[in-house]
C-alpha cells in the first residue's frame, strides 16, 4: 500500500536516479517514515504542492525505513527533510516541519 497522496510519487533507492536525478522538471523529495509525527503533519502540505504545481514540479516521497541508501547519500539525519532538486543537483533543503508558505517560497524560487 502506498502512503503517497494524489500527484505524489513513491520513490525508492532503485528508482531515485531515474525519477529524481534524471527528471526534466524540478523535483521535491520528501524523506519521511510512518512513525514520524511531523512527517504526517507535513504530508498534506506536500500533497497540496503536488496539485498546485502539477506539470511544473515533480513531487516524490522516500520512506527512510525502507530505503537506506538514498537518505545516507544526501546526509539525511532528521525527518521530515525536503530536498529540492534541479538538474539532478540539490538546489535547496528544508529540515523539520515548517509552514506551507515557507516551502512554497522555496519552490517558487526553484521554479523562478
Amino acid at each position: 500500500m502506498s502512503e503517497a497522496g494524489v500527484g505524489v510519487m513513491e520513490v525508492s533507492d532503485a528508482t531515485f536516479e531515474k525519477e529524481v536525478l534524471q527528471s526534466e522538471t524540478p523535483v521535491l523529495v520528501d524523506f519521511w517514515a510512518v512513525w514520524c509525527g511531523p512527517c504526517r503533519a507535513i504530508a498534506p502540505i506536500v500533497e497540496s504542492l503536488a496539485g498546485t504545481y502539477a506539470g511544473k514540479l515533480k513531487v516524490t516521497k522516500v520512506n527512510v525505513d525502507q530505503n537506506g541508501a538514498t537518505p545516507s547519500r544526501y546526509g539525511i539525519r532528521g525527518i521530515p527533510t525536503l530536498l529540492l532538486f534541479k538538474g539532478g543537483k540539490v538546489a535547496d533543503q528544508i529540515v523539520g516541519y515548517v509552514p506551507q508558505d515557507v516551502i512554497e517560497e522555496k519552490v517558487q524560487k526553484l521554479l523562478g
